[in-house]
């Protein structure tokens, strides 16, 4: 985020098409400068060609082995 010395509004590059975007309440797509930039994007991470890389757990990991307990019998 770069602030603007001339006008003291905030500026950030849209993610997608690198256009200038002034932070602020009336750049209603921020940090994209449209719509059309937005849904881009979205459309990017729904065909996971944005992905956040994670470790892998332990390869034996089962959710199906673990043991639930109720929170409403007092232990937690």
């Amino acid at each position: 985020m770069t602030d603007n010395n001339q006008t003291g509004v905030k500026t950030v590059n849209c993610p997608t098409c690198q256009k200038i975007v002034k932070w602020q309440e009336e750049s209603i797509f921020r940090p994209f400068c449209s719509k059309k930039c937005q849904l881009i994007d979205f459309g990017e991470w729904a065909n996971e060609r944005h992905v956040i890389p994670v470790k892998e757990g332990p390869e034996d990991f089962n959710l199906d082995d673990l043991e639930f307990r109720n929170p409403t019998e007092g232990e937690f």
